[in-house]
């Protein structure tokens, strides 16, 4: 069964380390996947659709051994799903990014696609 893939912008399934931080806290999770209009991960604590949150990504950088592109950006929770196992799955959109930031994720996922 062919299921066409309804996203404009390609999503990659990888595990990035990610930081959110809403209301003076902050949680470090990894990305379940990314584009460079938003990203699916794991938390621990429930948060809200409609969210307000900052984020910090990091991206292995391809060319330098050991360092890391740093993407940081404002964005919103869009989703929020109950993980069987415990804690939350959630849906982030990047609603304030700079085209320099959402740039370096376009990047980074490129090099995945055939």
């Amino acid at each position: 069964m062919n299921i066409r893939e309804r996203r404009v912008h390609p999503r990659l399934e990888h595990k990035l380390p990610l930081n959110v931080a809403v209301n003076g806290y902050d949680f470090s999770t990894s990305t379940h996947n990314l584009s460079c209009v938003g990203a699916y991960c794991h938390l621990d604590k429930y948060m809200p659709p409609f969210t307000k949150i900052s984020v910090k990504l990091c991206l292995p950088d391809n060319d330098q051994a050991h360092k890391n592109v740093v993407v940081e950006c404002k964005g919103v929770v869009v989703r929020t799903e109950d993980e069987a196992r415990g804690g939350f799955n959630i849906a982030i959109f990047f609603n304030k990014i700079r085209p320099e930031q959402r740039k370096k994720i376009t990047q980074y996922i490129s090099r995945f696609l055939p």
